[in-house]
């Protein structure tokens, strides 16, 4: 689709004869040592909380279960479709999985139809807090709740794991509306692992005892300083904070209308509203190596989101735009194995875009010109607000085709996504035709 943009390096054309098929960069073999069935629903179903839900479920609810792995275990996930009419994948949010394996209708697989299913086999290579979810015709099929959470790495100490969804106006953690309660003792280290799987950003953080930010996106932050700002979290974003319970009283995760209670059964929650201050991670915490070196890349392009009147697949609107220009007729961001990739993300299209690059995680070097000062951070899901610029790194060692787009799904499927592609590589699949692969 589009044009392929080289961004200053080799030429090399990626469709020629012969080109590598993504659908050969497959999982590797060998006996798993953590294997599931999920099975994908469309139907009613009711929320912890009580309350009714007509949407779609993972082994009948929403959330979906917890996949919980080790680093270095094979992970073995085969997905049924039981009744999603319009078909279904499951893409691993946040984890570099081999290309095959990232569940993305019409770039990776073609979209599972009622009564088929898809076997995805990949290593647990990076501890963190990452989600499953659906990527085809996922503006609808995840917002009605066909996701779940995942969670790589031994628990050092209690956990909360707490997957924020809003359903029919409803905001829920872990499907349960307004308030909870998880008993924990007083003066216990906690890790809460907090997953945005709406389409905006969401404030959240704990009230109740000051907190440290100590990972983001699935990788741990570099000298975390006790905060008690609230956190921004990106639609697709994830954070984990970790808190003491206090003496007396409690801790509350705070997500808007709904929270949860951390403590002793009978301390009471703290009633204090959210902090309005906001934690910077261009300035939180203190600098470590990268591993690469940014300032010698071999490709750097631009990514810009605009917006203007035209036609999307026929229909005349307000859409978004890529360097000026509409989807499919985007720029391909073309990379070779090895490269350091420089990308220059800039909004003026009037709306805040939470970008997500799949298969990779980029390191943010700076904001609207100023360098970033303290830990290294990194992302595979960035907030560019309207009228912001970000420049990000990473390294292309993962090859494939790759989708990168905003996760404000929606506008994903107004136009808002492109891919990441390795010279060499070719996909047999394709958007729409007799598999109806529809990846937004």
């Amino acid at each position: 689709m589009g044009y392929a943009d080289y961004g200053g390096g080799p030429a090399v054309e990626h469709m020629h004869h012969g080109g590598m098929s993504v659908a050969s960069l497959t999982g590797p073999s060998g006996t798993p040592t953590v294997a599931m069935t999920l099975v994908a629903r469309q139907q009613k179903f009711t929320l912890a909380s009580g309350e009714s839900v007509d949407g779609f479920t993972v082994n009948g609810t929403s959330p979906g279960p917890l996949i919980r792995a080790r680093v270095g275990d094979l992970v073995e996930v085969t997905l049924v479709n039981e009744s999603v009419r319009s078909g279904v994948t499951l893409h691993w949010h946040g984890i570099d999985v081999p290309n095959a394996e990232d569940g993305v209708a019409g770039v990776t697989q073609d979209a599972v139809p009622v009564g088929g299913r898809h076997v995805y086999r990949f290593r647990a290579t990076q501890g963190g807090t990452y989600w499953y979810h659906s990527h085809q015709v996922s503006s609808e099929e995840v917002r009605d709740g066909l996701f779940g959470p995942i969670v790589i790495g031994a628990a050092a100490g209690p956990e909360v794991v707490a997957a924020i969804h809003t359903y029919d106006g409803k905001r829920t953690i872990n499907g349960h509306t307004g308030s909870q309660r998880v008993a924990l003792a007083a003066g216990s280290l906690v890790r809460i692992r907090v997953i945005n799987t709406d389409n905006a950003l969401i404030r959240t953080g704990l009230v109740g005892a000051p907190y440290k930010v100590i990972a983001v996106d699935g990788r741990d932050l570099h000298g975390p300083t006790p905060t008690t700002s609230a956190f921004p979290l990106a639609a697709g974003a994830r954070v984990d904070l970790e808190a003491t319970v206090p003496p007396s009283g409690a801790l509350r995760l705070d997500a808007g209308t709904t929270s949860v209670t951390i403590g002793p059964v009978s301390s009471a929650p703290p009633t204090d509203a959210l902090s309005s201050d906001t934690v910077d991670l261009l300035t939180y915490g203190t600098p470590a190596p990268l591993g690469f070196d940014p300032s010698h890349a071999d490709r750097t392009f631009e990514y810009r989101i605009g917006r203007r009147v035209g036609f999307l697949d026929g229909k005349p609107g307000l859409w978004w735009t890529i360097n000026g220009r509409k989807f499919p007729d985007v720029p391909m961001f073309m990379v070779g194995e090895g490269d350091v990739v420089r990308m220059k993300i800039s909004n003026t299209s009037g709306q805040s875009h939470p970008m997500h690059l799949h298969g990779h995680h980029g390191v943010v070097l700076s904001r609207n010109g100023t360098p970033t000062t303290g830990t290294p951070w990194w992302i595979d899901t960035l907030e560019v607000a309207d009228n912001e610029t970000y420049e990000i790194a990473f390294l292309a060692n993962n090859p494939g085709i790759w989708m990168d787009h905003c996760h404000n799904l929606p506008h994903a499927s107004e136009g808002l996504m492109t891919h990441l592609a390795y010279t060499g590589y070719t996909t047999p699949y394709v958007i729409g035709g007799p598999t109806s692969n529809k990846p937004e």
